[in-house]
């Protein structure tokens, strides 16, 4: 969970890859560090701590040279730390590596290199890669590199660079992203685009045990065993900007903004002018849907709570039963899978180590899985049998918003879309849903354009280090995506709870002030929901609800109120995290925390 750069050319390495850096300190911040070759010497400036800290440490003191490798890291093996930090290099200071990943066998490897006069002075896994291919190393870089990685067991893409191959820059991925950036007389790679879009807009997304030799002129792409491949070039479509915050204080309130946007644009391809779901390549037809007997959808955090409102809409609409598991728990329970299984994984990266390895077991138990994610060439949108994108742009912040009312809505439009060709909706419901789902664009932006309210609500909580979110049914489900926002920004403790279980326990910890923050939005469990209301209220709660429009009588249980547009009750999801997201927002930036990047966390977790 780790972000690398590298560069190739005839411009001062440095620059760049403190630039690409930057653009990926979201996956990772306790430490940073760049190799770079100049004049038969490996220059090696690394330390603990953000980017800001090695630029500091760098300035003045800047490492000349056109050829070189970065990182910034989130820490897995050994504590953050100056030694710790990437690039690691030899023992010889011949070879540097940078490393996104975790190598599972690699106390095996270090005893073995041990006992053969190996120093290690880290306590990382990727220190035993650069002595690995050290001792394969006898003048030839690529077959250094290829034979290191065939002893290599887990997750790892790698920059590899050698003083005694000046010319060369060797990058390797398995189960790690990994792209190379196709420039003029330069060439890059990085772990995600951001990084190098200043410079380029042609990328090879290489996929596992693909290997990339990036020149100064040229790119050749094989195989770890030494096949060629000939790649296509993907061209990034995206502005610039849009890595960029826009003038917005951070990048979280930036991606809130984008939701209409960006639910507009995962609605608009797949929804023609007569009504009619068309979702990209999948190839489910009627026959599959109807051997379907099962449904698993697989996620973590986030994106684990888009899939627990799926499962209320696929239970509906398809008439199938649907577990919903959280991927890290998966492989390690007896889950009952087979060829009559469809497995929907969710994960904003693509990369979610946990969410794929539950892929992979589920296609050796013979299940169709489809995927729903936010990263075109992805591991998870290669290794699924079909691939749903949320076209939400790029999201920078940690914590995730319009990655997740994507999901949302995808995975409301999958589930009409099965429905549909199963034959268990009638055309009336869908055609009502149809259009509900085209209206989601216009009001996510009524509730943007309407905030005041829910800054001066925040004044009057954030200081509380305790709040309770409740719910019943699917506003159960948006509750616990609310707390998490909150917990992951504000550091605040959050707990959310089905409303109903209240009095099984937890009231014990209501008291004067305590802020309850209540979703109630769906017509069956509505009255139940308003007694669990009034029973916080009445042992002094500050309750905060969130429901619709057409709901004013809420007003005199509680203390504040904020209203979302109307809108069916399969579909309320969709919008009443968005308040919610704001609210968690402006608690973090008055208790002064750091929003796009919080601490412990980073963006895309590629380790188990």
């Amino acid at each position: 969970m780790c972000g690398i750069v590298g560069y190739i050319g005839d411009r001062i390495a440095t620059d760049i890859l403190l630039e690409g850096l930057e653009k990926l300190e979201y996956r990772g911040y306790d430490s940073a560090g760049v190799a770079v070759l100049n004049n038969g010497q490996l220059n090696v400036k690394k330390c603990k701590g953000r980017l800001s800290v090695l630029k500091e440490k760098l300035n003045g003191n800047k490492i000349d040279g056109t050829i070189g490798i970065g990182h910034t890291r989130w820490a897995t093996h050994g504590e953050p730390s100056d030694v710790n930090s990437h690039p690691h290099t030899d023992t010889t200071g011949n070879i540097a590596v940078v490393h996104n990943g975790i190598i599972e066998n690699y106390l095996e490897i270090k005893e073995e290199l041990q006992e053969k006069g190996y120093n290690f002075v880290s306590d990382t896994d990727t220190e035993v890669i650069s002595h690995l291919v050290h001792s394969y190393y006898e003048g030839d870089l690529i077959d250094a590199v290829r034979k290191a990685v065939s002893r290599l067991e887990g997750a790892y893409a790698l920059g590899v660079i050698s003083k005694e191959n000046p010319d060369k820059l060797v990058a390797v991925r398995k189960d790690s992203p990994l792209i190379v950036g196709l420039g003029e007389k330069e060439n890059f790679i990085a772990s995600d685009i951001p990084a190098i879009l200043k410079h380029t807009r042609k990328v090879y997304i290489l996929e596992d045990g693909e290997m990339a030799i990036v020149e100064k002129d040229k790119v050749s792409i094989m195989k770890t065993d030494g096949t060629p491949v000939e790649k296509e070039v993907y061209v990034v479509n995206w502005d610039v900007e849009a890595a960029e915050k826009g003038g917005y204080d951070h990048f979280m309130l930036k991606e809130i903004y984008e939701q209409p946007k960006a639910i507009k644009d995962t609605i608009s391809p797949r929804v023609t002018k007569d009504g009619k779901i068309k979702l990209d390549d999948v190839s489910l037809t009627k026959e599959d849907i109807d051997k379907f007997n099962k449904v698993y959808v697989v996620a973590c955090g986030t994106a684990y709570h888009a899939g627990l409102i799926s499962k209320t809409l696929i239970e509906r609409y398809l008439n199938i039963p649907v577990v919903v598991d959280i991927a890290s728990e998966f492989r390690y329970g007896e889950p009952l899978i087979d060829e009559n299984t469809l497995m929907i994984v969710v994960s904003q990266s693509g990369e979610t180590a946990d969410t794929l390895a539950a892929l992979k077991l589920a296609k050796e138990k013979g299940a169709r899985v489809l995927a729903v994610t936010n990263v075109v060439g992805s591991s998870i949108s290669r290794e699924a049998d079909d691939v749903l994108y949320t076209w939400a742009g790029p999201e920078i912040a940690v914590a995730s918003t319009k990655a997740h009312t994507t999901q949302l809505v995808l995975l409301a439009l999958v589930s009409l879309y099965m429905a549909e060709k199963k034959g268990t909706i009638s055309k009336e419901k869908y055609d009502e849903i149809i259009k509900e789902i085209v209206e989601l664009p216009r009001k996510a932006q009524s509730i943007l354009d309407n905030t005041d309210l829910i800054e001066e609500i925040t004044e009057k909580i954030y200081k509380n280090e305790h709040v309770f979110y409740i719910g019943r049914g699917m506003d159960y489900d948006v509750s616990r995506e609310a707390s998490l926002k909150l917990k992951e920004i504000s550091y605040a403790h959050s707990e959310a709870l089905p409303a109903g279980e209240l009095k099984h326990g937890t009231l014990a910890l209501i008291e004067d002030g305590t802020p309850v923050i209540a979703t109630i939005t769906q017509s069956k469990t509505y009255e139940k929901a308003l007694s669990n209301i009034k029973e916080v209220k009445a042992r002094g709660a500050y309750v905060i609800a969130v429901t619709q429009e057409e709901h004013k009588e809420i007003e005199k249980y509680v203390d504040s109120v904020l209203y979302i547009p109307d809108v069916i009750d399969e579909l309320t999801s969709v919008l009443a995290v968005i308040p919610l997201q704001l609210l968690a927002y402006y608690v973090a930036v008055n208790r002064g925390c750091s929003i796009d990047k919080p601490r412990n966390l980073a963006k895309s977790v590629t380790v188990e």
